[in-house]
């Protein structure tokens, strides 16, 4: 068995960031080449392999510094650089206010990915921090650049593909990208295990959409993506005032904040134990001549032990629902 400190183990990591970058570069090739079809699937090819390379370096403990450096250079290019000309050379080729978005995104990848580097070093953050990420990632501030131009390979041209459309949503991609909005991190979730089948299931059900409809998967999984910043937000801001909930599991997490509610609305939490129709009924209130007999003082000697008078006996009768036979003398 080989062993985890080998030189192909450590080259393992860095060889799938080199695949990502050549994918990227690929992109722009497509793109020159008319074939944009070819290109969106470059660059989602190079965020696969992106999501990867982590992943393997860390199961292999083959992280390295080199392989950070690689991993950041991988992604200002093929998802910074690349879909930047992708989209010129589709919508703005030779046009230089065109070019100036192409910039613009360019740079706010390179600064995304720069402030990324520097908060791995920074040792003061709350723990919930690692939950998420600042601002929208590279990858997905990529492939959200595209937006427009997957929308006009699968549904052809419309307001979407319009120039003014894809300049102002290239710039807002690229503000997205060095904002301090706060975007869910996938590498903290830990899926229980009653959601492990389920899960597969899904995965299973998201392969045949992908193959069968490629572009309008990655479209609704792109405007998934952006549906859920709000959401992010408000789990954010919830953690940071709620100190309690930082090193707890998912599901205790959400009985603080189902407490918390039912404290601000005035509820009292519901029973536990619900009781049984029969024992409600036989724990009912007295009805009113009950009430009105318990009133009266006694003033006959109480019944020898072992005898049950003919009061209580028709109370009995009464609280079985049952009239009580005439007797015969």
């Amino acid at each position: 068995m080989m062993a985890r400190t080998t030189p192909g183990v450590r080259l393992l990591p860095n060889a799938i960031t080199v695949l990502a970058l050549c994918a990227g570069l690929s992109a722009v090739q497509f793109a020159l080449t008319g074939d944009y079809l070819l290109a969106i699937g470059a660059i989602g090819v190079a965020a696969v392999l992106d999501s990867l390379d982590g992943r393997i370096a860390r199961m292999l403990d083959a992280t390295s510094r080199m392989g950070a450096e690689l991993d950041s250079l991988s992604d200002a290019i093929s998802f910074g650089v690349a879909p930047a000309l992708v989209l010129y050379v589709w919508q703005f080729n030779g046009d230089r206010i065109g070019w100036i978005a192409t910039l613009i995104f360019a740079v706010c990848i390179v600064l995304r990915l720069a402030r990324f580097n520097t908060l791995l070093d920074d040792t003061e953050q709350p723990p919930y921090a690692s939950e998420f990420f600042v601002g929208v990632p590279a990858p997905a501030g990529g492939l959200l650049a595209l937006l427009p131009l997957i929308l006009t390979q699968q549904f052809g041209d419309g307001w979407w593909s319009s120039g003014v459309v894809v300049w102002l949503w290239t710039v807002a991609i690229a503000a997205l990208l060095i904002s301090r909005i706060p975007t869910l991190s996938l590498k903290t979730v830990k899926a229980p295990a009653k959601a492990v089948a389920p899960l597969l299931v899904g995965v299973g059900l998201l392969a045949a959409a992908i193959i069968q409809y490629p572009l309008i998967a990655l479209a609704a999984a792109l405007v998934l993506y952006l549906a859920h910043v709000p959401y992010s937000v408000r789990r954010y801001y919830w953690l940071a005032g709620h100190p309690e909930a930082w090193d707890v599991p998912a599901r205790e997490r959400r009985a603080i904040r189902r407490a918390r509610s039912q404290r601000r609305l005035g509820l009292r939490p519901p029973l536990r134990r619900r009781v049984a129709g029969a024992a409600r009924r036989a724990v009912r209130m007295p009805r009113h001549e009950d009430q009105h007999v318990a009133r009266v003082p006694r003033t006959h000697p109480p019944e020898p032990q072992g005898r049950v008078s003919d009061h209580g006996r028709r109370r009995s009768w009464r609280r079985i629902g049952l009239r009580q036979r005439g007797r015969q003398d």
